[in-house]
């Protein structure tokens, strides 16, 4: 059986999809790694809502999605940028899903770290402003159980006149932490917003600044997630950290070979694309558990090619990508997503990621998957 599927030049071509899942369950605890998945949230489709209301979420679907990856040995990073903060869920919504999925976390055994940032702001915020908000965040996340990871801050970026600025701010933070928290330095191919974080759009002057504010405080750091599509930089930042300090790779680029590491180091993991990658990253990072290097490669590298689609420019709309996964994986029973952002990608990139998803063998039913991907097919006029 085959399926027609578009290309960018608007022909249709047969592909045959396979018809077994590759072979991965549940297992033993990560030891080697520490690898969180940031995870996407499922819309509720039978909620009256446009665009610029706000987030209907399905909670059931959400936190059953979690349980899976938990099941798997994976962190869950809560609330970030895969579960569309900023992009259609609202500090509101960010905050009842950082309640329900901290206490599931709790009841199941799961390891949790949650978003803090500012994004209760509307308009311009000044500087205390911009302190008091994720003060209300950094309490909520804390109170909640969870581990704290310090967003960038599109209020702080607007409104910071200098890196002394962002040192001050971060500074007061971190001081005020009951628990070591993470750092998040999210580039602007991720959020455009963001461009000049640190104090400078030059990244070496940044990164200064960056590693000023943990060399300050190395006690009230756990880590850093560095999301800069540059494995280059990121190794020689995490070179430069404190010891003790781990990096987290957000590079959805390149991060096999920043988790295997080099002779003087290696990443954790903090990515987007471990939403619909769960199993098989778990799978990888165990037989890595074992010192077998080439055999986690062999694993993950094959990936690299659908994460590297799905972050495609513009990088941001990665989102619609991952829930379309989950769509065809099975684990929601629709495609419909919070801000109606489903739309932002097109017909002939749904395709490439099927076509991909499925040579990897990530549908746990390639037959639902197949189903499914030929009815959005139909959904656009094309006939199978």
């Amino acid at each position: 059986m085959t399926i027609r599927l578009p290309g960018t030049g608007g022909q249709l071509r047969a592909y045959t999809p396979r018809t077994e899942p590759l072979a991965v369950s549940p297992g033993t605890p990560l030891t080697s790694r520490t690898v969180f998945s940031a995870a996407h949230v499922v819309a509720d489709p039978y909620a009256d809502v446009s665009p610029d209301s706000p987030a209907a979420v399905d909670w059931d679907a959400t936190l059953a999605f979690r349980r899976h990856l938990w099941s798997h040995g994976l962190g869950v990073a809560e609330a970030m940028d895969t579960a569309q903060r900023g992009m259609g869920l609202d500090w509101a919504g960010a905050a009842e899903l950082i309640r329900r999925s901290a206490a599931e976390a709790k009841a199941v055994g799961g390891r949790i770290a949650c978003g803090v940032g500012t994004d209760q702001l509307t308009g311009l915020a000044s500087l205390p402003e911009i302190r008091k908000a994720y003060e209300e965040q950094l309490a909520l996340v804390e109170e909640s159980g969870a581990q704290a990871i310090l967003m960038a801050s599109r209020a702080l970026a607007a409104a910071a006149a200098s890196p002394e600025d962002y040192l001050e701010i971060y500074g007061h933070l971190l001081r005020q932490a009951a628990e070591p928290v993470v750092l998040h330095w999210l580039g602007p191919m991720f959020d455009p917003a963001l461009d000049g974080y640190w104090g400078s759009s030059d990244l070496d002057e940044a990164t200064e600044t960056f590693l000023a504010v943990i060399a300050a405080h190395p006690d009230k750091v756990d880590g850093i997630k560095v999301s800069l599509l540059d494995a280059q930089r990121e190794i020689d930042i995490r070179r430069r950290l404190p010891q003790g300090v781990r990096c987290y790779t957000g590079d959805d680029f390149n991060y096999p070979e920043l988790i295997a590491g080099d002779e003087k180091g290696f990443s954790h993991a903090l990515l987007g694309i471990f939403d619909p990658l769960g199993p098989l990253a778990a799978q990888a990072v165990r037989v890595l558990d074992t010192g077998d290097v080439q055999g986690f490669r062999d694993l993950l590298d094959p990936t690299v090619e659908l994460s590297r689609h799905l972050f495609q420019t513009p990088t941001r709309f990665y989102k619609t990508g991952v829930v379309f996964l989950a769509w065809l994986a099975g684990h929601q029973e629709h495609f419909t997503m919070v801000g109606g952002l489903q739309s932002a990608r097109s017909l002939p990139h749904f395709a490439r990621a099927y076509e991909l998803a499925d040579g990897l063998g990530l549908f746990p039913d390639p037959a639902l998957a197949e189903a499914r991907m030929k009815n959005l097919l139909s959904l656009y006029g094309v006939a199978q």
